[in-house]
């Protein structure tokens, strides 16, 4: 296990100030926002470390780039994630895991593992994007 230090603190609680999931370059503009001299590369490697041993979750945006946000659970979770504000929902998935063991099973797989997270536009986003189209 990594040992604290003041640079990976700093980068959980500003983890732990975002309600959605945030890239490595908005925390280190917050960060540096906030007066905070910590370095990008720094940031990086306390996001991978903090992913790694499951205290924050880890998922690639539509268009590719690495996206954190602090986790509330270390059990195995998918997402809702709006395209728009980044609001973030939980949740459970039987049906999606059921799916994937049955595949996996198919095709003469054992100990498959899966990452699903959905992306769209949240209620709110949709009506704000419903009320602008009029």
């Amino acid at each position: 296990m990594k040992r604290n230090t003041w640079q990976r603190e700093a980068v959980r609680g500003a983890l732990d100030a975002n309600d959605g999931f945030v890239s490595a370059q908005a925390l280190h503009s917050a960060l540096h926002t906030s007066g905070s001299p910590i370095g990008l590369a720094t940031v990086y490697r306390a996001l991978a470390d903090l992913a790694a041993q499951g205290d924050a979750d880890s998922l690639q945006s539509p268009d590719g780039e690495s996206l954190y946000r602090a986790c509330s659970t270390n059990a195995h979770h998918h997402h809702l994630i709006c395209r728009n504000c980044g609001l973030t929902v939980e949740i459970e998935a039987d049906a999606v895991e059921r799916w994937a063991k049955d595949v996996a099973a198919q095709n003469g797989f054992t100990e498959a593992a899966h990452v699903v997270d959905v992306f769209g536009l949240c209620a709110a986003c949709t009506a704000q994007a419903a009320a602008s189209a009029l």
